[in-house]
């Protein structure tokens, strides 16, 4: 028998019309580590020192090893974008922060 897995709606602040069915289990695991490790005080971090900080904090069992953790890190920061919870900054290299 396979196993079911549970999905959930992305969105993307890129593309508003567009959603995305994706595997909740890891959605969630990498949206919690990501409202973690984002500063809510400007200008915030780099995309690169945001992921330092969320990688030791994602389940091995769903990313072993960091495995898929650069896509699903874009991806969910797109998405918390769009849901008006991260913000960038405009500067380069860009910046995000909490809202």
């Amino acid at each position: 028998m396979s196993k079911t897995v549970e999905r959930t709606e992305m969105r993307s602040i890129t593309s508003p019309d567009f959603t995305m069915q994706v595997d909740k289990a890891k959605y969630d695991a990498m949206r919690d580590a990501l409202l973690a490790a984002v500063p809510t005080d400007k200008p915030g971090l780099t995309v690169a020192e945001v992921k330092e900080r969320v990688l030791p904090l994602l389940p091995e069992n769903l990313f072993p090893g960091g495995a898929k953790a650069g896509w699903w890190l874009k991806g969910v920061q797109l998405d918390l974008e769009a849901r008006g919870l991260i913000a960038r900054e405009n500067v380069k290299p860009l910046r995000l922060h909490r809202l």
